[in-house]
């Protein structure tokens, strides 16, 4: 078949032109590939620049000899199986038939299976891939691995893609063995047990993105909680009262209303859990308890739901920015200046607004590039390059910091906006007093954590004393010690 398809994902320019690529010593060890993929092709490069001698078995090796680095012999596949005892099963699943007239050489040997189902197939198969191919071998030791580990990330190296490579076999020495590979080529090897977990190490590349399911769902549901609110407040209470059609604001304006509301709860659920988890510790008096399942999990969710607050802090600096150039927005203009004019005012100019809106702006832009640098720090990349002291300040101490800018950013929108009557409709409050409630409780929770005696027993208790143990531990006398202490 002619088109896109025949065109290798690694380039020969590529593999000519890595030296690493043309010469294997002699008494390297020998490793065989069935199969002349995409997948393939960037295995046999890889193993080839780890130091392995690598022997590729294909049905038309004069045809795909070309594809592959010149160190790697590509040959028949009967006599790619000859010699090496581990050997990659680089196929689809349906063409596991057509190796059964190999049975005979691949007797004795470690078969790596690499395949990866679709969710069809997965779903329409009891048994993994790696499982059937122990039953159509019964002889060979069969090992998942690798199936996690895209074609990519073999050619561009195990720094620019996960380093993890998931590991099950029922024979411990055959995992051994691809373990020292694995390592070999620049990956971290995790042990995921006996064959049988083989079904759930090929569901790993069908989740998508399943850490943020959950942050995903609570933020689009406070979105959606918030967007009715403020569609009752300032579309549907006007229609109805007023006789005033102001629908045209629900595409920006609501939106922008709503997408701050949303940002602000979702920072202040960041540092609400570690706040229950300290109290919880202080109740229980000891920190060798397990936090209940719900409290476990939303620690474990805090970093998504951090991102998506900045992700709708930053869209509502963007909705901002737009406000002006809505043509809502210039009729507003030019109908104040006709009213100042009719009203013989030359001079049109309120002191505490123009303050109060400066100091809101200010406090805004504070909040958001606070959340950016929690934002960027929370990549990998950058997290992996600092300490633990230098991240836990990051995250935790310039992230109570956003939280308390963030609160002022809010206090200042609503100024006296909540005790004016005007402001109730349908007897309903602004939405920045409900924004308030969460975030209030965090500040006065961590504020009220800081006073000595409070603060004092919560340190003793996280460097392991226990109000009910016979063991007691007795705090440095020097507070800059002290402070060293991790904090939830």
């Amino acid at each position: 078949m002619s088109g896109e398809m025949d065109k290798p994902l690694i380039s020969l320019h590529l593999v000519d032109s890595d030296s690493s690529l043309a010469k294997v010593p002699d008494e390297a060890p020998k490793v065989g590939i069935l199969g002349s993929g995409d997948f393939a092709r960037s295995l046999a490069t890889r193993l080839v620049g780890s130091g392995f001698k690598v022997v590729v078995g294909s049905r038309n090796p004069k045809r795909t000899a070309g594809l592959f680095p010149s160190a790697a012999q590509v040959t028949f596949q009967e006599e790619a199986v000859s010699s090496p005892e581990v050997i990659f099963v680089a196929v689809f699943r349906e063409h596991y038939a057509s190796l059964c007239s190999l049975s005979e050489q691949l007797a004795g040997k470690i078969l790596v299976d690499v395949s990866n189902p679709t969710e069809q197939e997965h779903l329409q198969h009891r048994e993994s891939n790696a499982e059937y191919l122990a039953s159509l071998f019964p002889t060979c030791t069969v090992v998942k691995a690798f199936n996690v580990i895209s074609a990519w990330t073999l050619q561009a190296g195990p720094r620019d893609g996960n380093r993890q490579v998931p590991i099950c076999s029922d024979q411990p020495e055959a995992k051994r063995a691809v373990s020292e590979m694995a390592l070999a080529m620049g990956f971290m090897p995790v042990d995921m047990g006996s064959l049988a977990s083989a079904r759930e190490v090929e569901a790993m590349p069908l989740r998508l993105l399943p850490a943020w399911k959950v942050p995903t769902l609570l933020a689009l549901g406070l979105f959606v909680c918030f967007y009715a609110y403020n569609f009752v407040r300032d579309v549907l209470q006007p229609y109805m009262q007023e006789s005033q059609n102001k629908f045209f604001k629900l595409p920006v304006s609501v939106v922008n209303t709503t997408l701050p509301c949303v940002a602000y709860v979702l920072l202040s659920l960041v540092y609400l859990p570690g706040v229950l988890a300290a109290a919880l510790q202080l109740r229980r008096g000891t920190k060798y308890q397990r936090f209940p399942d719900w409290l476990d999990h939303w620690l474990q969710h805090r970093k998504q739901i951090g991102l998506l607050s900045f992700f709708c802090a930053a869209l509502h600096a963007l909705y901002s920015f737009c406000l002006p150039l809505r043509r809502a927005h210039r009729y507003d203009l030019v109908n104040l200046a006709v009213k100042q004019v009719l009203a013989n005012k030359s001079h049109l100019w309120v002191e505490e607004e123009v303050w109060r809106m400066e100091i809101y702006l200010s406090l805004g832009v504070l909040a958001l590039g606070t959340l950016s640098l929690l934002a960027v720090t929370s990549l990998p990349s950058i997290a992996n390059s600092l300490n633990w002291r230098e991240f836990s300040f990051v995250q935790s101490s310039l992230g109570f910091v956003a939280l308390v800018l963030s609160t002022l950013h809010t206090l200042t929108y609503g100024w006296t906006r909540a005790f004016e009557e005007s402001r109730y409709k349908f007897y309903l409050p602004p939405t920045f007093t409900l924004t308030l409630l969460v975030p209030c409780v965090v500040i006065l929770a961590k504020a009220l954590f800081l006073l000595p005696c409070i603060s004092r027993r919560l340190t003793r208790i996280r460097r392991g004393w226990e109000r009910d143990g016979a063991i007691k531990f007795t705090l440095p006398t020097d507070h800059a010690l002290a402070e060293k202490t991790s904090h939830v």
